[in-house]
């Protein structure tokens, strides 16, 4: 099997001006930020300031929802249907970030796929190892069924760092026992922690704000240990058969374009259907800025569509099956 892989071409001037804005203000300080337990602590402070730039829409609500050990949140758009769910964990490089940051993002997700998102503020560095911020993913993913949301009504999302963690906390979800979701949607996900691939690649000089030298820094810390990293930590190189189909978007110039390509090859080899959407010059997680990038808010309604695809697919299945058994 093959993934299927789509070009999204044409960038722009909206699109070209915010890169390079970005390239200019967040890609210094992400290239000189300091990598240490001390030097991230200061990074919470991104999330509470957010809704000063990316303000909820007024049209969404949103509802709390605690767990023992982090904090939670519904984000629901008017017509979302109970029921079912979009599972979200943001991005941020495991270290910032959070509900703030990626609730107006999330609300438009919720508007084009007619479910509510719970986004979940999973516990991170330096406080925690990644070990750590899969278990909490998967705890919420477990809430999920135990408050009787169907496994084929729910759909598991991330991007960046969340893009990760969608793949690692269902494979993990998985060895536990627990059914798959409907599907996969990881935006411009880090797949390996392995830093070589993104190192060599032309893309690291193209990224408008990633520096791709300081992933490996990043995976000593996420791995909590000065040794070789296990290469069983990233989920490209997980037991990948079982999991459901995968939509994966991705700017063509981004530095975790490597890492979305490859993830897609290793799931078209494990027998996962699989859709890459390249988006032509556009930056990391380029949906987040929606309000700036129109390509941002197209990849939203992708995003939503295949949320619903994925769902109508599985009622359809159920069904077929109930009248089967009858």
């Amino acid at each position: 099997m093959e993934p299927l892989v789509e070009s999204r071409p044409g960038t722009t001037l909206r699109s070209r001006l915010t890169a390079r804005g970005l390239r200019m203000t967040i890609g210094p300080v992400l290239s000189h930020w300091p990598l240490s337990p001390r030097g991230l602590r200061p990074a919470f402070a991104i999330d509470l300031a957010a809704p000063l730039a990316l303000p909820a829409p007024r049209w969404a609500a949103v509802e709390r929802l605690d767990f023992t050990d982090f904090p939670a949140e519904w984000v629901r758009a008017p017509g979302a249907e109970d029921g079912r769910a979009v599972l979200y964990f943001h991005g941020g490089g495991f270290f910032s970030c959070g509900l703030r940051t990626h609730r107006r993002m999330i609300a438009r997700i919720s508007a084009a796929s007619g479910a509510p998102v719970l986004s979940v503020a999973y516990r991170r560095l330096p406080a925690v190892p990644l070990a750590v911020s899969v278990a909490d993913c998967v705890a919420a993913y477990r809430r999920l069924l135990d408050d009787g949301i169907p496994p084929e009504r729910i759909v598991v999302a991330g991007d960046s760092a969340g893009g990760f963690l969608a793949f690692a906390a269902i494979l993990r979800a998985m060895e536990e026992g627990l059914p798959s979701p409907a599907g996969i949607v990881a935006l411009a996900p880090l797949t390996d922690l392995d830093h070589t691939a993104k190192v060599a690649h032309a893309n690291a000089a193209l990224d408008a704000y990633l520096p791709a030298r300081r992933v490996q820094r990043l995976a000593e810390l996420l791995a909590g240990a000065e040794g070789p990293l296990d290469p069983l930590l990233s989920p490209v190189n997980g037991g990948l058969a079982g999991l459901p189909p995968v939509l994966i978007q991705v700017g063509s110039t981004e530095m975790l374009l490597p890492d979305a390509e490859l993830m897609a090859r290793r799931l078209a080899e494990a027998g996962v259907p699989c859709r890459l959407q390249v988006w032509e010059g556009q930056m990391h997680v380029f949906q987040v800025f929606a309000d700036l990038v129109p390509e941002g808010l197209a990849a939203l309604h992708e995003v939503g569509a295949f949320v619903r695809e994925r769902m109508a697919a599985e009622d359809s299945h159920r069904c077929t099956d109930s009248t089967v058994a009858a």
